[in-house]
C-alpha cells in the first residue's frame, strides 16, 4: 500500500510543477518563523492533534466535521499544534493548511509523503511550519538533503521511523524531532508497544513524539511517564463520540487539572 501511494504522490507532485514552478512558489512565499518545535519545547507534554477525513485503509473516518472544524475544536480542546493531512488519499488538500491558518493560531505540521524538494517549498508557501520526513521511503542522501533544505526554509521538521534500522539511520542526522510511528507497514495494524520497544535505543538528544494507534488519556500517561514528550493522533480524535473531550483527554496525558477549562462543553457546530 505504501509503495503504491508514493507511486501516485510521484505523479502529482510532477504535475503540480507543471501547474505551479517552482520559481512561482518562491516568489509568492511569505516568511514565517518557526514556530512548530518551539510549542512541543513548551512543556513537558504536547498533543498534536490531526486533521484527519480518511485513510486508505479504512476509508472515511470522520463525515460529520470539515478540516477546518477540527482545527477549532483540537484548539479549544488544548493542543499544542495541529497536523494537517494534504494527501489526496487521506482526501486532504494542500490548500488545507490555509484554511485551518484562517481558524487557529496553533503551529500547522504539514503531513503528506515528501519525496520531493519541491514540496517543502510547497509546504512553505501554503503556510506550513513543518513537514513530515518518513525515513520508509528517504535514502540518507534525501533525509539529509531535505532537512537541510527545510532548514533553510524555516520548517521545523518531524522524522518518523518505524523500525530499529529507520531509528539508527535517523540519529546519524541532526534531526531534532523523532517520530515514532505504532503502525506496521505491512499489515497497517497499530500497536504503541512499537514506541515502547525503540525507547532503549534513542540516543535522549532528540524530542520523541509518538505517532498512531493512541487511544485515549491511559496511552498518553504512559508515553509521557516513559519519557515521550508528545503524541500525534488522527483517528483516535475523529472517531471519537466527543471529539473535545477527548481531546482535552490527550492534550493533559490523561491527568486531572484544576485549571480552567475553555468555555465550550460540546464540540463546536458543523456551521462554526
Amino acid at each position: 500500500m505504501l509503495a503504491r501511494i508514493v507511486a501516485g504522490i510521484r505523479q502529482e507532485v510532477a504535475a503540480r510543477k507543471q501547474t505551479r514552478p517552482l520559481a512561482e512558489l518562491q516568489r509568492d512565499t511569505t516568511p514565517r518563523p518557526p514556530a512548530f518545535a518551539k510549542a512541543l519545547r513548551a512543556a513537558d507534554w504536547a498533543l498534536i492533534a490531526e486533521c484527519k477525513l480518511a485513510s486508505p485503509a479504512k476509508g472515511t473516518l470522520t463525515a460529520r466535521h470539515t478540516v477546518p472544524e477540527l482545527a477549532r475544536i483540537y484548539t479549544a480542546g488544548g493542543a499544542a499544534a495541529l497536523s494537517v493531512h494534504t494527501s489526496a488519499p487521506f482526501r486532504g488538500r494542500l490548500e488545507d493548511i490555509a484554511a485551518v491558518r484562517a481558524v487557529s493560531p496553533l503551529p500547522i505540521l504539514r503531513k503528506d509523503f515528501i519525496i520531493d524538494e519541491y514540496q517543502l517549498h510547497e509546504a512553505r508557501w501554503a503556510g506550513a511550519d513543518a513537514v513530515l520526513l518518513i525515513a520508509a521511503i528517504l535514502t540518507d542522501a534525501e533525509l539529509a538533503r531535505f532537512l537541510a533544505v527545510a532548514g533553510e526554509l524555516g520548517l521545523d521538521t518531524l522524522v518518523e521511523v518505524h523500525s530499529r534500522e529507520e531509528l539508527d539511520r535517523v540519529q546519524r542526522t541532526p534531526a531534532p524531532i523523532i517520530g515514532i510511528n505504532n503502525r506496521d507497514l505491512t499489515t497497517f495494524t497499530t500497536d504503541i508497544a512499537a514506541t515502547f520497544a525503540l525507547l532503549p535505543h534513542t540516543d535522549g538528544r532528540r524530542l520523541l513524539v509518538s505517532e498512531s494507534g493512541i487511544t485515549g488519556g491511559h496511552d498518553a500517561r504512559r508515553l509521557k511517564q516513559a519519557g515521550v514528550r508528545g503524541a500525534l493522533v488522527g483517528e483516535g480524535l475523529v472517531t471519537a463520540p466527543d471529539i473535545l473531550a477527548r481531546t482535552r483527554e490527550l492534550a493533559l496525558a490523561g491527568e486531572p487539572t484544576d485549571a480552567p477549562q475553555p468555555r465550550h462543553t460540546k464540540e463546536e457546530p458543523n456551521n462554526a
